[in-house]
């Protein structure tokens, strides 16, 4: 396991928070649970039939007494839990409906994680994006003058890593929503130790070639410019010439990155998204993710062909969120 996740274990167990899953049956889900107890990194609030959750940790020796096991049915903040979200949502529920809506377990978990009983949030070995993503927007919503959520890939080989976004959620941005998918990649870069040097991509370098789709990759660097940042960004840039310093040189020898880019903004979800399988398939990298960007607290999202490490990974990613916020 690269360095940055050892690091992250041990910021973590100075602080120890709760992270919240919602698949709290699932037996990937409790084996990271598990290990994220006995290490003592953070407190796992596993959803679900209570008593069969249970019967499985004690069948794995674990001390029940390191993690909470809560279910809708009878949790004792539930009339608490009601009436705040029918606040929360402003009159588009009522109390009945509102009851029924958070039998779900997503919607459960977001609230927990909303009313400040948990840390952050790990779903989707067994649900949908949307499962995940739908009760995050509706009850956590995103960040002030954030319009939209993003999807980034934390890309891990050996000690290298970049942030590639949005490979998750937004299919064909628009300028304005790849502005703020730059501001949100470089805070994520953070979080990992990263000092972002933000790539926006494009298949042309420095106008070599023009078409709405670059003038749109263009005109979100403008924006960046206009309001300023405190990180080094620059577009439109081809992969090589944001990562090679040596093409950079000669394809654009005034951008401020020099070819030394960790963070990679994406024009659109095509290509981010096989961007990312490509490096993960080709290259060898760790793809962990899609680490949601933009909330006011971290919901992530697991892929529903996840292993136990990959949950684990990503449960160390959500608290080192919380932890940065």
């Amino acid at each position: 396991m690269s360095n940055m996740f050892t690091v992250m274990e041990q910021k973590l167990r100075a602080t120890y928070p709760s992270i919240v899953f919602p698949e709290g049956e699932d037996s990937r889900i409790i084996d990271a649970a598990v290990r994220l107890a006995e290490e003592k990194i953070l407190r796992p609030i596993l959803i679900g039939d209570q008593a069969l959750i249970r019967a499985i940790l004690e069948r794995k020796g674990l001390d029940l007494d390191l993690v909470d096991i809560l279910s809708p049915e009878n949790y004792e903040g539930f009339d608490e839990m009601v009436k705040q979200f029918v606040e929360r949502r402003k009159g588009k529920v009522n109390e009945p409906e509102a009851r029924e809506i958070l039998q779900d377990v997503n919607y459960f978990g977001t609230m927990l994680v909303y009313m400040d009983k948990a840390a952050g949030l790990v779903s989707g070995a067994a649900h949908s994006t949307a499962d995940t993503v739908r009760p995050a927007l509706q009850i956590i919503k995103t960040k002030e003058g954030i319009k939209r959520t993003s999807g980034a890939f934390l890309m891990v080989k050996e000690d290298e890593r970049y942030i590639f976004a949005d490979c998750a959620i937004n299919i064909n941005p628009t300028a304005t929503d790849l502005a703020e998918i730059a501001a949100t990649s470089a805070d994520t870069a953070r979080v990992f130790g990263l000092n972002p040097r933000v790539a926006m991509l494009s298949f042309s370098t420095k106008g070599s070639a023009k078409s709405d789709e670059t003038q749109k990759v263009i005109d979100a660097v403008t924006l960046l410019d206009e309001v300023g940042t405190d990180f080094p960004v620059d577009g439109e840039l081809q992969f090589d010439a944001a990562f090679v310093p040596e093409v950079a040189a000669k394809k654009a020898p005034d951008s401020p990155l020099e070819g030394r880019s960790n963070v990679f903004v994406f024009p659109g979800l095509e290509s981010g998204n096989i961007g990312y399988k490509m490096v993960q398939r080709l290259g060898g990298y760790e793809a962990i993710g899609p680490v949601l960007q933009g909330l006011n607290r971290p919901v992530n999202d697991l892929s529903r062909g996840c292993n136990s490490e990959d949950v684990y990974k990503l449960s160390l990613i959500t608290a080192m969120q919380a932890r940065h916020k």
